[in-house]
């Protein structure tokens, strides 16, 4: 009866509470993805007169229609001192200053309208990522410029808002590089002939009550079962006291996860403070590449109100050890770099890295089927949206920041870096960190690609470890590592001696027989863990001809009348053969391959393995020997002469290593097989084990078939119970009584 008769006067508090003019109201967003116009120009300050072509947001502004001509035609010197050192353009090409350009224009100027809801606080335009440079302009009035090309743009939109009202939104873009201030970062490709422009990532209106919520960082802490989360606020009105609350829930279900952590914050007119809170994750299930489970922090001020998705994981390396270590255990990378920049040149990309299904195969289905855990994001960072695709998928990200600036940018000889701006640099990537570091994909941040350049360990990234509360790990391109727990990468291109003028024999993987051939790491190296992620030297175009980079490769190995198809089963096979011995080094915490996504144009020194880049479909020799050699269960036959004598008995070795955390038991197979494929015998089999996360060595015997002709050995390795069971390696022989040349 107490309860009955208290019911109507809760309900009434609740209606009164619901009612009030002065009740705080959840943070909204308004998108503003889809078609908008655009127009091309040459003057920073005149706004075009009418807007004539259309194009998608995001994307690029290749996509316009109608089409703009030479949208991305732009060759940076450090290009063409490339396309001159590998002997493509003449040693006399000529190109003035840092940059040549058949553009007249130097901007392009997106508009759209939309409709702002009833009125707050607060707003701010958020422009995730344009290049080159983003100047906007609301209902006339300018909110300002950003130069970052890789990070996000925010400004100020409440004064221009028109609330409940039609608004008017213009953003202007460099056309190109050359549009951008005088020693602005715009990022360095010298392999690169297309910059294409465009508004690549989401662009939205965020509206708030005060206090504003500017950045929110989770940080997990799994021995505690806890987060650490920095929220850093900021109060555009009056002086006020609020609560900040914190609360978790799981992503999927939404069911909330242990209590809610709150926290009472004195604000003065215009302050901004960074507030930090421990709060409790208990029972936390760990964020893994097999199991990508995910939390929602919700963050909620009483005027402002933010879910941030993250995961429990730590990712570091130990040094004594030279192994990744996730979550405290060992975790051994695999998988590939991927350059999605290089891809926005490529005639055929249109709005590919846009569509959803597309983004899914390429970051779930196929990494699930090839056996990945892991890719480095290379040459520039992608879209928002693909790491929100990585965090569910389960894949760990090595982050590039895009500086690769030891070639020369300029006819003096100067180097891109000693043109850049220091202190900009460092701004950008402060804002690179603020804008990925809640992705619990993006375990390793890499500051530079290949590069020697001091202001990177002495300032830049101390500079910046501080401010991931994460405490990731750092890669420094070829500077020696920053911190004791830092990795350095390495780029072993055996077949580069086919180019790079050495005198023959060149390297044929022949030469890779009987144990480790690469130097045994000296000084400081001996002390950090190695990241191989680039390797090897054996690109070709989707139709199988080579790349500037590898004509000789093809033409010194299979001569130069060799098919599209001869070349492309031969990448295929040795990709997977070097793959196979890479790993079974166990020499390097990660082995990741270049390139899984690149450009395909007719002046490319790389390119990717796809047959078709719409439909993402492998070239089948690549798919078949590199899945075989990225499984858990690695197998290496250390075998590659290409020749037999008919019946030579002898003894072959087969390294086995175990990428899980349990004992691999199965067996291992030794046969012959001809190249048709039909087995001839029943080869030699032996019982097999390998410790978890561990690796062993087999000596089998076995002899050679005695009928001459082209055979394949090949070692097959089973565990039973295992979906991915059994992996394969397999080496191509000529069983022949005289020796036949290579």
């Amino acid at each position: 009866m107490n309860i009955l008769r208290a019911l109507p006067v809760v309900l009434a508090e609740i209606m009164a509470l619901w009612t009030a003019p002065d009740r705080p109201l959840a943070a909204e967003v308004v998108p503003l993805e889809g078609m908008w116009q655009v127009e091309e120009g040459v003057a920073a300050d005149e706004m075009p007169a009418a807007f004539t072509h259309e194009v998608p947001v995001p994307g690029l502004t290749r996509q316009a229609r109608p089409a703009f001509p030479d949208v991305d035609h732009y060759e940076t010197h450090e290009f063409i001192w490339t396309m001159k050192h590998y002997g493509v353009l003449p040693a006399g090409e000529v190109c003035p200053g840092s940059a040549r350009t058949r553009q007249e224009r130097k901007f392009f100027w997106y508009a759209k309208t939309f409709c702002a809801p009833a009125a707050r606080e607060h707003a701010t335009l958020v422009v995730n990522k344009a290049q080159f440079g983003t100047a906007v302009w609301l209902n006339g009035r300018k909110l300002g410029e950003h130069a970052g090309c890789f990070t996000a743009g925010r400004f100020d939109a409440t004064a221009a808002m028109r609330w409940e009202a039609e608004n008017c939104l213009v953003i202007r873009i460099g056309a190109h590089p050359g549009a951008m201030p005088e020693g602005a970062f715009w990022g360095s490709d010298g392999e690169k002939g297309p910059w294409t422009p465009g508004i690549y990532d989401r662009v939205e209106l965020r509206l708030a009550d005060n206090p504003v919520i500017e950045d929110v960082q989770v940080a997990p802490r799994i021995g505690s079962s806890e987060i650490v989360v920095q929220t850093r606020l900021k109060n555009y009105g009056a002086a006020r006291s609020v609560e900040l609350a914190q609360r978790v829930r799981r992503w999927k279900d939404q069911g909330e996860v242990g209590p809610r952590a709150c926290r009472p914050v004195q604000l003065t007119a215009g302050e901004e403070k960074a507030i930090e809170q421990t709060v409790p994750v208990p029972g936390a299930v760990l964020w893994t590449p097999d199991n990508p489970f995910l939390y929602e922090l919700e963050t909620d001020t009483g005027g402002d109100l933010r879910a941030t998705r993250f995961g429990m994981r730590e990712l570091r390396f130990d040094p004594a050890a030279r192994v990744a270590m996730l979550n405290g255990k060992v975790c051994y990378l695999r998988g590939a770099s991927l350059t999605l920049h290089r891809f926005f040149g490529d005639p055929k990309c249109g709005g590919l890295p846009w569509d959803e299904a597309w983004v899914r195969k390429l970051l779930v289905d196929i990494p699930h089927r090839m056996n990945w855990n892991a890719f480095r994001l290379c040459i520039g960072p992608v879209p928002q949206r693909w790491l929100d695709v990585a965090d569910e998928a389960g894949l760990l990200l090595q982050y590039e920041f895009p500086i690769w600036s030891d070639r020369p940018a300029e006819s003096s000889g100067k180097k891109r870096h000693e043109s850049w701006r220091e202190a900009e640099i460092e701004e950008q990537a402060r804002e690179f960190l603020r804008d990925n570091w809640n992705h619990p994909s993006v375990a390793i941040w890499d500051i530079s690609n290949e590069t020697h350049w001091d202001f990177l360990r002495a300032r830049l990234i101390p500079a910046l470890r501080s401010l991931d509360r994460s405490g990731r790990p750092w890669e420094n391109g070829y500077l020696q590592p920053q911190d004791a727990g830092d990795p350095y990468e390495t780029h072993p291109y055996k077949f580069s001696d086919h180019v790079f003028g050495k005198q023959p024999p060149f390297f044929q993987m022949a030469d890779l027989e009987g144990g480790p051939r690469e130097e045994t790491p000296s000084d400081w190296r001996t002390r950090h863990a190695s990241l191989i992620n680039e390797y090897d030297w054996l690109w070709l175009h989707r139709d199988g001809t080579p790349t500037h980079l590898t004509r000789k490769v093809y033409d010194h190995l299979l001569g130069p009348d060799a098919t599209p198809q001869a070349r492309l089963a031969m990448n295929g096979y040795w990709l997977g053969g070097l793959t196979e011995y890479w790993r079974s080094q166990r020499r390097h915490a990660g082995v990741l391959y270049l390139a899984y996504l690149d450009g395909d144009l007719p002046h490319a020194f790389t390119c990717d393995n796809f047959r078709n880049i719409e439909t993402l479909e492998l070239d089948p020799h690549f798919e078949r020997s590199m899945r075989e050699a990225f499984k858990p269960l690695g197998v290496y036959l250390d075998f590659w002469q290409p020749t037999l004598p008919p019946g030579a008995r002898r003894a072959y070795r087969v390294t086995l290593v175990n990428d899980t955390h349990e004992p691999a038991r199965g067996r291992l197979t030794l046969a012959w097989l001809p190249e048709s494929g039909k087995a001839q015998d029943a080869g030699a089999e032996q019982a097999v084990e390998v410790a978890p996360c561990g690796r062993a060595s087999y000596e089998i015997e076995l002899t050679a078939p005695t009928a001459e002709g082209r055979h394949v050995l090949t070692a097959t390795a089973s565990w039973p119970g295992k979906p991915w069971s059994p992996t394969l390696s397999r080496r191509r022989v000529l069983v022949a009584t005289a020796p036949s040349a290579r």
